[in-house]
């Protein structure tokens, strides 16, 4: 609308300055035609008395000149489009030398017939430690403890005796057991225990038993004398009950046990393992401490 209110404006002055122009033209043409009055040279005439004098003719005025020609509306300039802004790149992040990975040991080939590979047992280290108990670890007296039994090497040996005798027959089968593992240069790597096999109103069966270690090579015998003879300790799931008193008052411990296998419904084996943390010296110890071991079945 600007631009077409512009035109209408311009094209009315040029009409207009044409029109003058026209005007002018036909003047000039009609002086051409009739010849201006020569100048008299006498003077003028006088005005009669009376009259006014007479008003000189007033002077033309110029002719207008023509108006400047419009130019052209120079077009807004262009608006540039919008800048896209350019995504900010992160600072380069130093490399920090990759940690190496533990290298995975290849997985074993399954052997023929589709059967898993024997696995090797783990092999004993550290130093033989002669009061070593089956279970690892020191009983609690008020408590019932769940271990797991591992077997070991024993030098055994078997016997019977009354219920009267019982606490010198086992010290004497211990005292065996001992020497015979000097004289095969054997050392003890354990407590002593006793597997009681069988009980009556008379006495009990028991075996007696002592851990050994490996000896020097070429040392140990397959045979032993006195009756002693190389074995192993029972191994597996167990509970462990302690007896820290007299051993003549062992039998308290054992109405213990029966009671809490009755209360608990849980059948166990014939047999029970009493592992001696104390020596068997004196039958009266108020301090001699038992463990004593039994495997449900």
């Amino acid at each position: 609308m600007r631009y077409l209110r512009f035109t209408i404006l311009a094209g009315g002055v040029l009409a207009g300055s044409l029109a003058v122009a026209g005007l002018g033209l036909t003047g000039a043409l009609a002086q051409q035609r009739v010849a201006p009055p020569s100048p008299v040279d006498s003077a003028p005439l006088a005005p009669p008395p009376g009259a006014a004098p007479a008003q000189a003719p007033a002077p033309v005025p110029p002719a207008p000149t023509a108006p400047a020609e419009p130019q052209p509306v120079q077009p807004p300039p262009s608006l540039q489009g919008p800048v896209v802004p350019q995504p900010v790149q992160p600072a380069p992040t130093p490399q920090v030398p990759v940690e190496p990975q533990p290298v995975q040991p290849p997985p074993s080939l399954p052997t023929p017939g589709g059967q898993p590979a024997p696995v090797a047992p783990p092999q004993q280290t550290g130093t033989i430690d002669p009061n070593a108990t089956l279970a690892g670890r020191k009983g609690d007296v008020s408590d019932v403890d769940e271990v797991q039994l591992v077997s070991k090497p024993v030098l055994a040996l078997a016997g019977r005796s009354s219920w009267d005798e019982g606490f010198r027959s086992l010290s004497e089968s211990f005292r065996i057991l001992r020497e015979e593992a000097a004289s095969a240069n054997l050392p003890i790597a354990g407590r002593p225990l006793t597997l009681f096999v069988e009980t009556d109103d008379n006495g009990f069966r028991f075996e007696a038993m002592l851990p050994v270690g490996p000896g020097p090579e070429g040392a140990r015998r397959s045979e032993f004398g006195r009756g002693v003879k190389p074995g192993m300790t029972p191994g597996g799931p167990s509970l462990r009950f302690v007896h820290v008193a007299p051993y003549d008052d062992i039998d308290s411990t054992y109405e213990t046990i029966t009671a809490y296998l009755e209360a608990k419904s849980i059948v166990v084996k014939d047999a029970f393992l009493e592992e001696y943390v104390g020596d068997l010296k004196d039958a009266g110890d108020p301090n001699l401490e038992i463990n004593v071991y039994v495997q449900p079945r």
